[in-house]
């Protein structure tokens, strides 16, 4: 982990920055380099290689816009769900349910081929469909996740901050959520990374993601250990980098270092 490559003697926060900047650093570079790495390799890697790289380059902003649409709608339900409100209740257990019961699969082709037919004239490009399905798909887990670290938040938490005269919303932003999201974060990092790995199911619309890049090389060449073997690899590295952010979030965020 980069977090642990810092000196000892820095802050936490110190070293939480310099992990978050290193991060994001590491994975724009390798994304500007993939292309001219990937071209030293043998065939049949070496001739596709700018394939790979925009592949990987839309894989990861499939997985940055959905995951942030996700975490909204994730939110959303979750507060829908301890809602008092009976009808809320209803309709964000509706769509967790709905959600969790179907495959990742079957919704992004009913977003692209059974949406347009149900709504005439809503048609979505192939990478729009895959982030309204990747989003909705996340963010019911995500929703799951958010609910129980609301409460795990404790009761007294909220009925000291409304006797000091907090007004609801108050209470859930300054005090309710900014402690359930440290509780929450480990496991909405799980659910970015496994949203990373999710969305190679994009290509069942022609998505020209990582998976899809990977499939048409090796359906070309014949040669599908090189190339399902490349195609891992820069998955692996992707989910590595990312974990680098949760990781300094993580550490941030835990008052115990």
């Amino acid at each position: 982990m980069l977090i642990d490559v810092w000196p000892a003697s820095w802050s936490r926060l110190a070293r939480s920055n310099a992990t978050l900047v290193a991060g994001a650093l590491l994975l724009v570079a390798f994304l500007w380099a993939l292309g001219s790495l990937l071209a030293l390799a043998p065939e049949p890697i070496g001739s596709n290689a700018q394939q790979f790289a925009e592949g990987a380059r839309t894989t990861l902003g499939l997985t940055l816009v959905a995951g942030s649409i996700g975490l909204v709608l994730g939110l959303a339900a979750a507060l829908g769900r301890t809602s008092r409100a009976w009808a809320l209740r209803r309709i964000a257990s509706f769509y967790i349910w709905l959600i969790r019961g179907t495959p990742l699969l079957v919704q992004i082709l009913f977003v692209y081929f059974a949406l347009p037919v149900l709504v005439p004239g809503l048609t979505l490009p192939d990478f729009a469909a895959a982030v309204v399905a990747l989003s909705l798909n996340v963010g019911a887990y995500n929703a799951e996740v958010i609910r129980g670290a609301l409460l795990a938040v404790p009761q007294g938490q909220r009925d000291a901050a409304r006797a000091l005269g907090l007004k609801l919303p108050q209470v859930l932003f300054g005090v309710v959520l900014p402690q359930a999201f440290r509780v929450a974060l480990p496991a909405l990092a799980g659910n970015v990374v496994a949203l990373l790995k999710d969305s190679s199911l994009a290509f069942a619309i022609g998505v020209v993601e990582l998976t899809n890049v990977g499939n048409r090389v090796q359906a070309v060449t014949f040669l599908p250990v090189a190339t399902l073997a490349t195609t891992a690899c820069i998955y692996l590295i992707l989910t590595t980098l990312l974990t680098q952010f949760s990781a300094a979030l993580e550490h941030r965020m835990d008052r115990a270092l």
